[in-house]
């Protein structure tokens, strides 16, 4: 069985825990994480645009490429170590949500993290790219509060029907 636990900053260590409660004992374990492209290439566009032209060494997009890439490691080196169990790390860089569903092709379970607005129940408690992903992800998917979910008094109210005259 082929296990993806999505890491993501902010909601991992609860991601890693419920990965380590859910996931079989012999199932195969990919920690994933995606690094959105979107802010290295604005800073490889403005540099190109405005300030750097015939100084390629000079252009912030490489530096921030490098920040993101060593951060990406050390996340997923911290989610290995909590983890504790053998498991294989992929990094992928592009728009986050077609990564993630791609990157789930021929596994068995996802697991994904809350990661929008978790003080109160409802659907805004998932993030757009969280949401494209829960959407269209072609296998099981395990949603998960990264904290306790908030009581059921927090639940959104039905909308109102019209009004009819």
């Amino acid at each position: 069985m082929a296990v993806i636990a999505w890491i993501v900053e902010g909601t991992w260590p609860a991601l890693v825990d419920a990965t380590r409660t859910h996931a079989p004992e012999d199932a195969e374990i990919v920690l994933l994480h995606v690094t959105d492209h979107e802010i290295p290439g604005i800073a490889h566009g403005a540099f190109a645009g405005l300030l750097g032209r015939g100084h390629p060494e000079r252009d912030p997009g490489t530096r921030l490429e490098h920040l993101a890439a060593t951060s990406a490691k050390q996340l997923l080196q911290d989610a290995a170590d909590r983890l504790g169990r053998p498991c294989t790390r992929i990094e992928r860089t592009g728009r986050i949500e077609r990564e993630v569903v791609v990157a789930t092709q021929g596994a068995e379970l996802l697991i994904v993290a809350r990661d929008g607005d978790r003080s109160r129940l409802g659907p805004k408690s998932l993030a757009p790219a969280s949401r494209f992903v829960v959407d269209h992800a072609p296998c099981p998917v395990l949603l998960i509060w990264p904290e306790p979910a908030p009581g059921l008094a927090d639940i959104p109210p039905p909308p109102q029907p019209p009004h009819h005259r």
